[in-house]
């Protein structure tokens, strides 16, 4: 079972966030632009019982590449902590299909750009979301090298926010609409 453990934090500029990243010595890995396919049933149990199932199309230049991930409740922990099942898949319609198939919908779309850097066993990824902003998201192997890596980068004060972008974009999407 692998575990997923990260800080998101709200920022106002990634600029300010690239710089420190550069000083204090992180790798830059990549660039992403990410599309996320979010599913659920009819009676929406994935969202109730706080898991989800996601479809994930990723463009690095001009390699696509799609993943299915299941994210499983958030267990308690100072951290955003919970298990995550992720697997590479070859063609992102045809699990669409099969979802559908298994009587799951589509029931959320939205799209970020994603900077990924590596620091201290952590990876630092810098996403700007159309409806929501700027976030810092550092995922480690432990709640330590995450704090550690959050502190490096001056953003020790800034609260934690445990809410998925799923969330998120679906609250915002729904106060738009009113």
């Amino acid at each position: 079972m692998c575990t997923e453990i990260e800080a998101k934090l709200k920022v106002d500029s990634l600029q300010e966030i690239e710089r420190k990243l550069a000083e204090v010595g992180a790798e830059f890995l990549e660039e992403q632009l990410q599309t996320d396919y979010y599913f659920d049933d009819a009676n929406s149990e994935l969202t109730k019982t706080d898991r989800c199932l996601r479809l994930r199309r990723q463009m690095v230049g001009r390699t696509e590449r799609f993943f299915l991930t299941y994210k499983g409740p958030k267990e308690k922990d100072e951290f955003k902590k919970r298990q995550e099942i992720e697997i590479e898949v070859g063609d992102g319609d045809s699990v669409e299909k099969l979802l559908s198939a298994l009587a799951y919908e589509k029931v959320l779309v939205f799209e970020k750009r994603r900077r990924i850097w590596q620091l201290c066993e952590c990876k630092v990824a810098l996403d700007e979301l159309p409806l929501l902003g700027n976030f810092v998201e550092i995922e480690g192997p432990d709640s330590k090298k995450i704090a550690d890596v959050q502190r490096n980068l001056g953003l020790e004060n800034l609260p934690h926010i445990t809410e998925s972008y799923a969330s998120l974009v679906a609250k915002k999407q729904i106060v738009n609409s009113k």
